[in-house]
């Protein structure tokens, strides 16, 4: 539902999680959008199939319930149903569930009232108002469910949507953790000459580079690590081109950061200066000018071991838009002209975590999540990139401490950027 923002917070929908498992929460309804009217309700939540009721009161409270039949006019035994309230004033707490009555009417559905959770929980929708009756299908206090307070300030219903297979397999064991380590520790470049793949990585601001540098350093050095300045601003943190090898040359791979790229001709890098970069004649901490690109005048032609091996498009999928129009045509532009020089290119999906509360709760559902598979496709249409071609990571940016299932999508990462490397190398010789 286009511009319609859930009021369910990522951490709301990570207590969710542990009521269902892996699940996909879609909105269908919200009052103060649709409006406080039953007709509306009815309207965008009828053959659905299973729904969460969400109410929202005065007090702060988050509670509300589930149903596994569709809206209906009628009384239905549903044995999965359950009410539920969430702890969001209690950190690390789980949330309350309250489940139906084995073989009680779950769910009392009339075309002119709110949802009826087996005539215990009472949504009036017209009144914005809740009920509770002690006398109904399930054991619950209101003190316990809303705190006695009976005025809503938001509903919202969302369709529960199980999550049945991957869209992409990976291993997620710490063995095959190991496995990619080892593939990339003893991974030489296809072309004798050169020590290590060159990756550059390029992205509007605040996209994830530079975490992302942090995130491949931390995984070899085996705690989270801060080597690049990170920021959080709408002008780039990073104003010079650096490159970064790692301890020991392992991994053997060196990885470009450039200034971000802006909507904008006066602020961000010049794509005139990533053409310069991938040539080989950009210098390491070069300070960038956005109305002045480097001249590379007559210099020579670079050696292959000082040119860029892979390009890899760093984006944050949390954004909406992901990339507004003049980005998408900037970095089409910058895509066309890499195009012309044959370096393979590639896209990093970052901060998955915010896009999809499922996988803010469990990164291993990644690749069973729907938003994040339709975010893939999406940029993959908007940039002609093929879809393979393109992966979801998560960057250590929030966290204290490694995580081995955030180390597999890097090292994953990492193991795809050497492979286009030697793609390159093999067309080169």
């Amino acid at each position: 539902m286009r511009d319609v923002i859930p009021r369910l917070t990522t951490a709301d929908q990570k207590q969710l999680c542990e009521l269902f498992g892996k699940v996909n929460f879609h909105l269908l309804y919200k009052a103060s959008v649709h409006g406080f009217r039953v007709d509306s309700l009815h309207e965008k939540c009828r053959k659905q199939g299973p729904t969460i009721t969400v109410g929202y009161n005065k007090s702060g409270f988050i509670f509300g319930g589930y149903r596994t039949e569709d809206f209906a006019v009628g009384s239905v035994v549903d044995n999965k149903a359950f009410l539920f309230r969430l702890n969001t004033d209690l950190p690390g707490k789980k949330p309350l569930k309250f489940p139906v009555r084995q073989d009680a009417v779950a769910i009392c559905d009339h075309y002119q009232n709110g949802p009826n959770f087996g005539n215990s929980l009472l949504f009036q929708v017209n009144a914005e108002k809740v009920e509770l009756r002690s006398d109904g299908s399930y054991s619950v206090t209101n003190s316990a469910l809303f705190g006695q307070d009976e005025d809503l300030v938001e509903l919202e219903v969302y369709r529960v949507e199980e999550i049945k297979a991957p869209w992409r397999n990976i291993n997620w064991t710490k063995e095959s953790k190991q496995e990619l380590l080892k593939f990339i520790m003893e991974y030489q470049p296809y072309v004798s000459s050169v020590s290590k793949a060159r990756v550059l990585l390029i992205g509007p601001v605040g996209g994830g580079k530079s975490s992302f540098v942090n995130s491949v350093n931390s995984v070899f050095r085996g705690h989270v690590t801060n080597r690049t300045l990170v920021g959080s601003g709408p002008r780039s943190t990073t104003t010079m081109y650096s490159t970064y090898s790692f301890r020991n040359d392992t991994p053997p791979l060196t990885l470009c950061d450039t200034m971000g790229l802006a909507e904008d001709t006066v602020s961000g890098l010049h794509s005139d200066d990533i053409i310069s970069i991938i040539k080989g004649h950009i210098p390491n901490k070069y300070k960038f000018a956005v109305d002045s690109p480097f001249k590379a005048g007559d210099i020579s032609p670079s050696a292959i071991n000082e040119k860029i091996h892979c390009v890899a498009y760093v984006i944050d999928v949390s954004k909406t838009p992901m990339l507004s129009t003049e980005m998408k045509t900037k970095i089409c532009a910058i895509r066309s002209k890499i195009d012309e020089l044959e370096v393979p290119q590639i896209v990093l999906l970052t901060k998955v975590d915010e896009e999809c509360p499922m996988v803010g709760n469990d990164v291993k559902t990644v690749y069973w999540s729907d938003p994040i598979e339709k975010k893939v496709m999406e940029v993959g249409k908007q940039l002609g990139i093929a879809v393979s071609c393109i992966i979801p990571v998560q960057n250590y940016w929030s966290v204290h401490e490694l995580q081995y299932a955030t180390d597999i999508l890097i090292l994953s990462a990492v193991v795809q950027m050497l492979r286009f490397a030697d793609d390159y190398f093999e067309n080169s010789v």
